[in-house]
């Protein structure tokens, strides 16, 4: 069967029934998926394979009043099973077409240096590697 992108809006929790436990970092709160959808600047886009979800590609959209709407791609998931066929491609190319859509200007995202299959991918799609720090704050 061939492998569908759906974009999520609010009301959409009941496409989350089925998940690859790869998809995500972590199980799916019920609670915390309905404030993500309910989120106008949150986009999320999953792939289905007969009803199962099999990837997973989040998205912040920014807006700013010094710089262009910019996309961050915040997080990018696909199912083990599923590893090589392109979802991956086809989500991240998704959602900055989605990001167009809403005026988003630029697109970002971080990546883990040793992640050779994300970064093979972010360089395939026309990204360039920038030098920067990441820090994470427990707040």
């Amino acid at each position: 069967m061939a492998i569908e992108l759906r974009r999520m809006q609010p009301g959409g929790e009941l496409d989350f029934a089925e998940v690859d436990p790869d998809v995500f970092d972590e199980p799916i709160h019920p609670e915390r998926l309905e404030a993500y959808l309910l989120e106008p600047n949150h986009l999320m886009i999953l792939a289905f394979d007969d009803g199962l979800v099999v990837g997973q590609c989040a998205a912040v959209m920014h807006r700013h009043p010094d710089k262009v709407t910019e996309l961050y791609i915040d997080e990018v998931g696909t199912a083990g099973t599923h590893l090589r066929q392109g979802i991956a491609t086809r989500m991240v190319e998704a959602m900055f077409d989605w990001g167009r859509e809403l005026g988003c200007r630029e697109a970002w995202l971080g990546t883990e240096l040793d992640n050779l299959e994300a970064n093979g991918l972010y360089r395939k799609l026309g990204g360039k590697a920038e030098h920067m720090h990441y820090y994470e704050f427990k707040l």
